[in-house]
Formats: C-alpha cells, structure tokens, sequence
C-alpha cells in the first residue's frame, strides 16, 4: 500500500500572487477546484477560493485580494486521517501541502485521499464494524484495545467518530469471529454499544421469547 505522502501532486503550479485575476478566473473555468493555493516568491500565503474569485476586479491582482486567502493547509508527515480533517473543517476539495519548514511542496486533492482511504485494511479487509460510546473523561483507547484484544479479536482500524465535552463515540472495525463476546466486555467496562448487531438481536429475541414463556407458564 502506498504512503499517503506519494498521493502529493504538481500537476497545476501554484498561482503567482501577481498573476491577473482574468488569468485565475479562467483557470478555475477550466477546472473542478474548490480552491487553489497562492504563493509569494515560493512562499505559500494562502488558498484562494474559486466562489471567491468570481467576484473579484478582473483588472486586478491575486495579492490585491490577499485578505481573502484562507491559510488551511497539512504537512507532508501527516496521517491521512488529520489530512481529510483538514479537508473536511475547510469545505474543499483540495488542500495544499508545506514540510517541515514551511515550504510548500504540492497538494492533496480529495479523491486521491479517498482511494487512499478505500485501500487501507478498514475498507479492504473483512470484518464487523462496532460503535461504542463512554464519558469523554472516562474513555481510553488503551483499554478499547485491551478489551478487544483478550477477547482474541483484531483491530483493523479505529477512530473517533463523535466527540463532546460529556461523552465520545468510537467506531471500530475488528476482525469477525468474536464480535458478541467483545459486546459483551464492552458492557462490563460501561461502554454503550450505538452500532446494532445480529449477535445482539438474536440473544434479546430469545429473552424475549423466554420472557413471554415465563409469563404464559405462570399464567
């Protein structure tokens, strides 16, 4: 599997912040961008946007505008999970990329990030997906990971998916062969189960059904 710092491309050059806002406005007319980042003698000042950009003076310069620039970008040592955070808290469809110094070096576009995503044993390999939530102050990954694993299950992949001041949520893919005793652990350790099961369902139907036939019996 690829590392997702190989998905960084150059196949646009990043706008000059002296090029023409005629010369931007139809590179965006031509493309599917979000947004495009600027740079300033190499420097990265910003993206611009391109439901901005329909806006502007066409006689004008991109820098005449660089208080619109919005400043989001990842680093080229970043997980792809930060990286489609970035994404996603910034509404684009790409996102520029600078190393350790600041130096832009290129950019992600969204659906090299979700091929990225459609490759890694989450999707790829089969399992159970289970969603579990506990007080925020309370949860700990060392502990998901221990209850899984004593329960011989394997952790394809985890992240939290909900979070707030009072409780998180956490969305796990594990390995299937083990799912009901590993609901059951989570129980014990007071975590909610959100995700339904069929292991679950089955055994409630049989507590109802037994609950029934003790009511019928004692009838």
């Amino acid at each position: 599997m690829k590392e997702i710092a190989e998905y960084i491309t150059n196949d646009f050059k990043a706008i000059d912040s002296q090029e023409t806002i005629t010369a931007v406005q139809d590179f965006f007319s031509e493309l599917t961008f979000s947004h495009f980042p600027v740079v300033e003698e190499e420097i990265y000042i910003g993206s611009i946007a391109s439901e901005d950009i329909e806006t502007f003076d066409s006689l004008k310069k991109i820098i005449d505008y660089r208080y619109s620039l919005e400043g989001f970008f990842a680093r080229n040592t970043m997980i792809w999970l930060d990286v489609l955070e970035v994404f996603a808290k910034n509404k684009t469809n790409l996102v520029p990329v600078l190393d350790h110094s600041n130096k832009y070096v290129g950019y992600y576009e969204i659906r090299d990030i979700m091929d990225f995503f459609h490759e890694t044993p989450f999707l790829q390999e089969s399992g159970g997906i289970i969603v579990i939530q506990k007080r925020t102050l309370d949860y700990s990954v060392g502990e998901i990971t221990q209850i899984i694993e004593s329960n011989n299950g394997k952790i394809l992949g985890l992240f939290v998916s909900e979070a707030d001041s009072e409780n998180t949520q956490v969305t796990i893919k594990i390995s299937l062969g083990v799912m009901n005793e590993i609901i059951q652990s989570f129980r014990r350790y007071n975590y909610e189960i959100i995700s339904e099961h069929f292991e679950d369902n089955y055994i409630n139907t049989l507590k109802e059904r037994s609950d029934y036939l003790d009511k019928y019996l004692n009838i």
